[in-house]
């Protein structure tokens, strides 16, 4: 009996180990706008495996929370921007709390502990569509996981984007920050409303943002290892090092001003892209993470909020389907390539342990077959029109400036526009064509830092002719663009 007690403490001091070499509390924003989607049981076990002990998702998806069930993950669950007008109704606030929550509270289920109602809703660029309906929806879903008595441990907050606080970039001192002037009054009433709650303020800081489109923001300000010139707070005299630092205390001295200093905050987004633009690359991704891994690792904290600080990074693998409108980065902010792959050897325990990323395992390809331009090609005339075609309906946005692929000539270019398409569309032989523009090849036609991939096989592959409609929509829009 005393031996059988034995092997189990062992057995137990086994698995907390496995399970917490990671950055105490670390989580990943697991996004899934992908053509292609690892199965959730892989992506649950990649988790694990990493020691990754909190998720936050962007929906409350069935097969997603069904895989996480039976585990010890903590689980932010979200509410699209799109539903919050239906939140403001109390009776589907309510049913959406069942539906999503109360459903999966049991032994065994999933342990959710944040509700995200919306994401980023207040961002300039949505023009205040979201302004006067997100602190009902907030309201009513708190309200509602009150009601169906789990509201003690499950707090629903609002992720948004560090533009609702004066920026370090225009503000250049965190003791001076304050909320966005025309969302103050709502602003201060959805903080008194969080902290009634007990719940988080939840903030997505980018540093790469800083650097886009702006070449004027000192580089190294945007990393952690110390090289950049430190901003020096006028008030405070504090010496700062990096841009994630004084844009957190910025809003530490936002919710200050607005009587609530000592507020939880959670990093609901942070990251780096590695694609897309002349700033996103493996290299410099490689940079961010591991003095922010360090950061984490150390509890050290920001000057304004000494400590632990609860952070998700953005995000867990790239997904080609994303909108670009904010820019050609957005597809490729994932630790993880789309196969679940590691893109670099990070150290997630950020103390030093040589703990790197592991991927996922025993994933299905495609066959080993690509796209290329047919180098036996007479008529050219209608290249350009079928590469914009390819490029419409797959990711192509490697190939754009500084980006991985910009390395191709014109015929490369061509390739890498048809094999993307071809993989979307699962290796149909139809979908390698292009009015005789393209052949299948099975030599694999990577040139250096640029990667024609083979995609992977899931049961969730998509297809632009999985629907007859669709494909008559397509086939009408492809005689219109070769016009």
């Amino acid at each position: 009996m005393e031996r059988g007690c034995l092997m189990m403490l062992v057995t137990a001091v086994v698995v907390v180990v496995l399970g917490c070499w990671s950055v105490e509390g670390l989580g990943v924003n697991w996004g899934t706008m992908a053509t292609h989607k690892l199965p959730p049981e892989k992506v649950v076990q990649m988790l694990k495996d990493n020691g990754i002990q909190k998720v936050k998702l962007f929906d409350a998806e069935q097969s997603t929370m069904s895989a996480l069930a039976g585990t010890s993950i903590e689980v932010m669950v979200a509410i699209p921007n799109d539903q919050l007008q239906a939140m403001t109704n109390y009776p589907r606030a309510k049913e959406w709390v069942r539906r999503n929550v109360t459903r999966y509270n049991f032994n065994g289920g999933v342990n959710i502990k944040y509700v995200a109602v919306g994401n980023e809703p207040f961002l300039t660029s949505y023009n205040g569509s979201f302004l006067n309906i997100t602190f009902p929806a907030l309201q009513n879903i708190q309200n509602a996981l009150n009601e169906a008595g789990v509201g003690d441990t499950i707090k629903a907050t609002v992720p948004l984007n560090a533009d609702v606080y004066n920026s370090p970039e225009a503000n250049p001192y965190p003791s001076a920050g304050t909320f966005r002037s025309d969302i103050s009054q709502l602003m201060t009433a959805i903080v008194q409303f969080l902290d009634k709650n007990k719940a988080p303020f939840t903030i997505n800081i980018y540093p790469f943002l800083s650097l886009y489109g702006n070449d004027g923001f000192p580089f190294n300000f945007a990393f952690f290892d110390g090289d950049a010139a430190p901003v020096v707070d006028a008030t405070t005299g504090i010496q700062y090092t990096n841009v994630f630092d004084a844009n957190f205390d910025t809003l530490v001295s936002s919710l200050k001003a607005v009587g609530f200093g000592d507020m939880p905050i959670v990093v609901g987004e942070v990251g780096w892209p590695t694609d897309g633009d002349k700033n996103a690359n493996v290299g410099n991704a490689y940079r961010f993470y591991n003095g922010l891994l360090a950061r984490l690792g150390s509890n050290k904290g920001t000057p304004l909020r000494p400590g632990y600080i609860e952070v998700y990074l953005f995000g867990l693998i790239d997904e080609d389907a994303k909108s670009i409108a904010p820019g050609s980065f957005e597809r490729h902010w994932g630790i993880f390539s789309y196969d679940g792959q590691p893109k670099f050897a990070v150290d997630v325990s950020g103390q030093g342990q040589n703990k790197l990323l592991m991927g996922a395992k025993n994933v299905q390809y495609l066959e080993k077959k690509w796209c290329m331009f047919n180098p036996n090609a007479k008529d050219l005339s209608k290249l350009a029109d079928n590469i914009n075609y390819a490029c419409t309906f797959a990711d192509c946005t490697a190939l754009e400036y500084g980006s991985s692929c910009n390395i191709l000539d014109a015929n490369g270019n061509a390739s890498y526009a048809f094999n993307m398409y071809y993989q979307v569309q699962n290796q149909d032989d139809l979908s390698c064509n292009f009015q005789g523009l393209a052949t299948v090849t099975t030599q694999n036609i990577s040139q250096g830092t640029c990667n024609f991939i083979i995609q992977i096989a899931s049961s969730s592959t998509f297809s632009l002719r999985s629907s007859p409609l669709l494909g008559l929509v397509l086939s009408v829009l492809f005689s219109i663009l070769l016009l």
